[in-house]
């Protein structure tokens, strides 16, 4: 027999009755052993319920975390696929600013170069000016010189002393040899 084929209540074996033989069992007994079993039936049953309400009460929880479980796991893949896009654009965002500052970079190295040309060729010229300007000193400074050697070769003589005297107004440099000032030697070098 199977369980579900035979289903004993505590009230079946109550209501149970025997038919009596001759030589049956004691009736006291009988009944004593009946009320025992429908005791134990009635226990068992009354447990049966409260394990049946706490298994159902521990399925619901356990359907309640594997549902938490479930929702934990969606997070997390959540979380783990929104990191890795959020990486994903960092990089990219990365990789945007680092190329512009390498154009930005390029740009300047490229403005500097220019105006470092443009200094090297302002300075060559400057440069050129100069030696120019100091060509035309000297030849200016030349051709005064000149004036005032020829200048002094054709001046007659003022004074009837005699050289060295007191008498003689021109400086000592300038009597005689004709002399250079220090400050157009110094021109001249240039």
């Amino acid at each position: 027999m199977t369980d579900e084929a035979f289903y004993l209540t505590p009230l079946d074996v109550r209501r149970m009755e025997f038919r009596t033989a001759m030589r049956g069992y004691d009736k006291e007994a009988v009944e004593r052993f009946r009320g025992q079993v429908a005791d134990e039936l009635e226990r068992l049953t009354r447990l049966n319920a409260e394990l049946r309400g706490k298994a159902r009460g521990v399925d619901e929880q356990l359907q309640a975390f594997r549902e938490r479980e479930k929702a934990l796991n969606d997070a997390l893949v959540s979380a783990q696929q929104l990191r890795t896009e959020m990486k994903e654009q960092m990089e990219k965002e990365a990789e945007l600013v680092l190329r512009e500052a390498r154009a930005d970079a390029e740009r300047l190295i490229d403005g500097a170069r220019e105006q470092v040309r443009k200094v090297e060729e302002e300075l060559a010229a400057l440069s050129r000016m100069r030696r120019t300007y100091l060509a035309q000193l000297r030849s200016l400074v030349e051709r005064q010189l000149a004036e005032v050697n020829s200048a002094e070769a054709s001046e007659p003589p003022t004074s009837t002393a005699a050289p060295g005297a007191a008498g003689d107004a021109r400086p000592e440099a300038a009597k005689g040899a004709k002399a250079t000032p220090a400050w157009l030697k110094t021109v001249a070098k240039e």
